[in-house]
């Protein structure tokens, strides 16, 4: 079996910077096993399968260790391929998720994704946290991750965290923000659970990070900066229940796998 895939750089603007997806377009489904083994075997935080539907795509999404209810780069990523690789027509596409509906549109040279957004709540019980991260935050939340927010930008860069402690955590993973320096805020996440230590750019964590800093400074429509080693630019616009996240992508390769 021959097996088209690509690797697409999401929330960046040229290669080698935002966060790296594969991206299989299948016709139909191939086996869970045979998907997790792909995604094991291309080692990135994300691959990414779609299949055609009655309404648009049906979209999974996989990390090196397990299938992940959602996933926003890998969805920019998988958007980006039926744009400037398979042509789809039309400016919409809606991609059917463990997540519901999500639905990615042009919006100039970026494509901007319709999602959930997860609130996050108070959390007290924060010593192993801290212990984790090696520093107190200022506070903590949790959503579908934990949030531990910091006073400032260097706050978040200098965090080198105890990854076997943040592994023990019950959650999917760690979100780790402050202020920015030049954006409304930044952040960091950390999913060792998942097989990801450091994840580049996270679109799903700002599905809590929106919501949080939007009710913080204000405002609707946020700038933020993932501040790993990579890096990566988004935009976050509140609407009611919805987030939407946009930023740009470029594809480093196309190649074809040998299954």
């Amino acid at each position: 079996m021959k097996l088209r895939q690509y690797q697409v750089d999401a929330f960046a603007s040229r290669v080698f910077e935002g966060n790296p997806a594969a991206v299989c377009p299948l016709e139909s489904w191939l086996d869970d096993d045979l998907m997790q083994a792909i995604a094991e075997e291309n080692n990135l935080s994300e691959t990414a399968f779609f299949v055609p539907a009655d309404k648009g795509f049906d979209l999974r999404w996989f990390t090196p260790a397990s299938e992940v209810d959602l996933c926003g780069h890998a969805t920019l990523a998988a958007a980006h391929v039926l744009f400037e690789h398979l042509h789809h027509p039309g400016p919409h596409i809606a991609f059917n998720t463990r997540s519901g509906t999500l639905t990615v549109r042009r919006k100039g040279a970026l494509l901007e994704m319709d999602f959930p957004i997860f609130p996050p709540k108070a959390y007290s019980e924060s010593d192993t946290l801290a212990r984790a991260l090696g520093r107190q935050p200022a506070e903590v939340l949790r959503a579908d991750d934990y949030l531990a927010v910091f006073e400032d930008e260097a706050a978040v860069r200098a965090v080198k965290p105890d990854f076997a402690l943040l592994n023990a955590l019950d959650l999917r993973g760690v979100i780790v923000t402050a202020p920015g320096d030049s954006h409304d805020f930044v952040s960091r996440f950390f999913a060792p659970r998942l097989g990801v230590v450091e994840d580049p750019v996270t679109g799903s964590a700002h599905c809590t990070l929106a919501p949080y800093w939007a009710s913080r400074l204000g405002k609707q429509v946020l700038s933020a900066r993932q501040v790993s080693k990579r890096g990566g630019e988004l935009t976050c616009e509140l609407k009611e229940d919805r987030v939407l996240l946009a930023g740009a992508a470029v594809t480093v390769l196309q190649a074809e796998m040998t299954l």
